[in-house]
């Protein structure tokens, strides 16, 4: 087993230190304070993929131009159910919650609502949005699609045609703990194989293969040779992702790219670097479907009895979609959260190209070393 060197970091003071770092790249306040909530809280739910391991890839999106700071979406086509709407490349933690309050107001008055979102900034962890839906009261589904992220080998093929297109499902438990099922379709998200790249777990084995089709466990088979300081691009590798559960999976992913991407206008994923995401989001307000069955206590009692399940190990109780993050974010709110020594690095490095100073930086936010 491979030991990786790792800090540990307060949740609070990486925060900090990251609206620090957008605020001297160009965000405002508010901005900046969306992207380092964003990203924090997807390291605090156990998501290391879509955390702070991002900061330089974003910075270097930036400095590319493919996505801006002070930009809001856009509404192309509205109504009172549904609403196609473009997020001119702008951040996705302030696109996304712009799309995601306007599908909630809908589905408030309504009963449902329908949201294409189109040209958006990396949205982040996709579960974030199905937590917010629940804790409002309503169910949520969200098909996700990566343009111009050319990553995954569709089933059987031994080159990159999909994105990774993310799935996520929040049904909201009004006597309980919400369903909350959030997954890539990919075997691992991009980002796991990115904290690999930066000296933390390895992939495994299933999740890559290299540029001859042949199985791999090596970041750079999806990244290429890499040089001191640069930003991982997954797209100049000459290997590829695979799907989860092989041609299930790979249906999926398709399906994803349909929906998020030729049907928003977003665009399906091919050759290209402008990468942005498409969304399409179903939101249902559960009291407009129970007709007096008792919606609430089925949920939970469902989950209940799920969760009573005989283990087939008896230290690891059964769980349900959701309960890992909140385990997750309940110890390392108390302990902190571990970050490689080579992610750590990277962003000191993009605070210090912006004119931070490394150690200002890590007093900020380094609680053990």
């Amino acid at each position: 087993m491979t030991s990786v060197e790792t800090v540990t970091l307060s949740a609070d003071g990486m925060t900090n230190l990251i609206r620090h770092i957008f605020n001297a790249a160009g965000a405002n306040r508010n901005e900046a304070d969306a992207i380092a909530t964003n990203l924090v809280g997807a390291n605090l739910a156990g998501h290391d993929s879509h955390g702070v391991v991002r900061v330089p890839r974003y910075l270097s999106w930036v400095k590319a131009g493919t996505v801006h700071f002070a930009r809001n979406m856009d509404v192309i086509i509205d109504n009172e159910n549904f609403a196609l709407v473009d997020g001119n490349n702008g951040f996705g933690q302030v696109i996304g919650q712009e799309a995601v309050e306007m599908g909630l107001q809908k589905a408030a008055k309504k009963g449902a609502s329908i949201i294409g979102l189109r040209r958006s900034g990396h949205l982040g962890r996709i579960g974030h949005w199905a937590e917010i839906a629940c804790k409002q009261g309503f169910v949520s589904i969200h098909f996700v699609n990566v343009s111009q992220s050319m990553l995954v080998a569709p089933f059987g093929a031994a080159e990159r045609r999909i994105s990774t297109a993310p799935v996520a499902i929040g049904i909201t438990n009004p006597n309980g703990e919400d369903f909350i099922l959030d997954f890539a379709t990919s075997h691992v998200a991009e980002g796991k194989v990115l904290v690999a790249a930066r000296g933390g777990k390895p992939p495994p084995n299933g999740a890559l293969i290299d540029g001859d089709g042949n199985p791999s466990t090596d970041p750079l088979a999806l990244y290429g040779e890499l040089t001191a300081g640069q930003v991982p691009d997954p797209r100049n590798g000459p290997g590829a992702l695979l799907t989860m559960g092989q041609h299930k999976g790979s249906g999926l992913a398709l399906a994803c790219e349909l929906l998020a991407g030729a049907l928003t206008g977003s665009g399906t994923t091919g050759p290209g670097r402008a990468t942005h995401n498409g969304m399409l989001s179903i939101y249902l307000k559960p009291e407009i479907l129970d007709d007096g069955h008792g919606f609430g206590s089925a949920v939970n009692d469902y989950v209940e009895f799920v969760r009573g399940a005989r283990p087939a190990n008896p230290a690891h109780p059964v769980m349900i979609p959701g309960d890992p993050e909140r385990k997750t974010r309940a110890s390392r709110l108390i302990s902190g959260l571990p970050l490689s020594i080579g992610a750590w690095d990277s962003i000191l490095e993009a605070g210090a190209e912006l004119g931070l100073r490394r150690e200002t930086l890590s007093n900020m936010a380094l609680r053990v070393s």
